[in-house]
């Protein structure tokens, strides 16, 4: 068993032992490194003036993405690459093709959140010779500008995208084939442990070897993402020992499709998962293109989403609503059993000591069949739901409900089934007057509460809306909207 994680840190190797496996990436590079090109703007992955961009080898390629620093734990970082705003720049102080763009198009007002947008727009400069618009927001969606400089930003976006210097200029296209090499030698397949006995973090070197960890620390945190673990710490003040990180385990990073189904392992990322769903599932990728921003959707995963049984996680309703089934590992072997029922009561979830989520089975939707999501919050983008309703539906020859599956995250304790709902409006013709006969068996699945971001009435209101919206996609038309409808509008 090793006791050091190794990494590299720009243009450096580290090795690092005899830390606390909750020390952010954030604080290593900015009170270690004196590296404070990153900011911590809000200490919870919202703002993205820490991004950096962190290198890892998957499937034998050498792959870049941005993350948040902020909520990133240093333990997750063995055998990849953490790439700096102070990296981008020329040994002589020439600034890199984004840099310099930003500084032209009078992209920078305070300054304070630059340096994260430079990395968004870096990330996208090396993936994207020709960005369109929309890819642009897209990749600042995790950025936000307390000067609203959005603009003159993604003008600077379009420039450097025309500016491609001689490879050798640009540091990571230069050292890329040492990068690999190093990074290689780094991933050993050992388990780590790191920290003291009362501070300890664990990277199995398996999903094997973690299922011994878990047998033999049965009160041990999860780490995958950390979207959600890190608020635990920096927010939230919490000690969590040991702290077991697996976003590292390729065993668990595998998307299989059959005829029938996707496969995915429970260390897929939102951004891993996106193109293989858009093309076969486009109601599910486009529920993840607005979980939270770029460097969330990179870092955060549809296991560990699920993992943690939050009421208003965005995936739960989205994938119980197409019956998605769940495979749990412990030392013991495996077990699956159907997403919704995984889910029992708030806070409380269907995985015995010792088990870790291993994958999801998820249907494709059958020809014909109807399938939608819904989410519903005060930002379009990186927001969490105040409420998100998922549909499945079937229709006969005839017209009539034939197959219907109702699922809402943000109406219960749990992501929960409406199934008095469903009852109303299987056998019957989908028709805005089953529609309106079907509204009040909501009260009878969910009784709401209100919080921050809703209102009970609001979150009711909405969702009996939903369903009236997806009459309105699947052959409805406002004029078959009931008065029920056009008043409650």
């Amino acid at each position: 068993m090793l006791m050091t994680i190794r990494f590299i840190l720009n243009d450096r190797d580290v090795t690092r032992d005899r830390f606390s496996p909750s020390e952010t990436l954030l604080d290593y590079l900015r009170i270690e490194r004196h590296l404070t090109g990153s900011k911590e703007g809000c200490a919870e992955g919202d703002c993205g003036a820490c991004t950096v961009l962190v290198g890892r080898l998957t499937r034998g390629k050498l792959v870049y993405e941005t993350v948040n620093a902020c909520i990133r734990f240093t333990a997750s970082l063995n055998a990849t690459h953490v790439v700096t705003v102070e990296h981008l720049a020329a040994k002589d102080g020439a600034l890199h093709p984004v840099q310099q763009a930003m500084v032209d198009m009078n992209g920078s007002q305070c300054g304070f959140c630059t340096p994260g947008f430079v990395m968004s727009l870096y990330a996208l400069w090396m993936e994207n010779e020709k960005p369109s618009r929309q890819a642009i927001e897209k990749a600042l969606q995790g950025n936000l500008c307390r000067c609203t400089g959005y603009e003159p930003i993604i003008k600077a976006a379009e420039k450097a995208s025309a500016i491609r210097p001689d490879a050798a200029f640009d540091a990571l296209a230069r050292e890329r084939e040492s990068v690999m090499a190093t990074l290689a030698a780094m991933k050993t397949g050992e388990t780590i442990t790191i920290g003291t006995e009362s501070k300890r973090g664990i990277i199995p070197g398996s999903a094997d070897a973690l299922a011994g960890v878990l047998a033999e620390y049965r009160d041990a945190t999860i780490v995958a993402g950390s979207t959600d673990v890190g608020l635990w710490v920096t927010k939230q003040m919490r000690d969590l020992n040991p702290m077991v990180f697996i976003n590292h385990l390729e065993e668990l990073q595998t998307i299989t499709e059959t005829e029938k189904s996707f496969i995915i392992g429970a260390g897929v990322t939102y951004s891993e998962a996106f193109p293989a769903l858009a093309g076969k599932i486009p109601a599910l990728s486009r529920l993840i293109d607005r979980i939270g921003g770029e460097q969330v959707r990179n870092m955060g995963t549809i296991g560990g989403n699920v993992a943690n049984g939050s009421p208003i996680g965005d995936t739960p309703p989205a994938l119980i609503a197409l019956g998605a089934t769940l495979t749990l590992q412990s030392k013991d072997g495996t077990r699956s059993i159907a997403l919704e029922d995984y889910f029992r009561d708030y806070g409380k979830q269907d995985r015995r000591p010792g088990e870790f989520v291993l994958s999801l089975t998820v249907p494709k939707p059958a020809e014909g069949a109807h399938y939608a999501v819904y989410k519903v919050s005060k930002r379009r983008e990186e927001d969490i739901s105040a409420l998100c309703g998922a549909f499945y539906l079937e229709l006969g020859g005839d017209g009539t409900v034939d197959k219907i599956r109702i699922a809402y995250g943000g109406m219960a304790g749990i992501p929960k089934r409406a199934a008095h709902v469903e009852a109303a409006l299987s056998g019957k013709p989908w028709t805005a007057e089953t529609v309106e006969a079907a509204r009040p068996a909501f009260e009878s699945d969910y009784q709401p509460m209100t919080d921050m971001r809703a209102t009970a009435e609001y979150r009711m209101l909405a969702a009996k809306n939903l369903l009236s919206r997806l009459l309105l996609e699947t052959g409805g038309s406002p004029q078959e909207l009931s008065r029920f409808e056009r008043e409650e509008a």
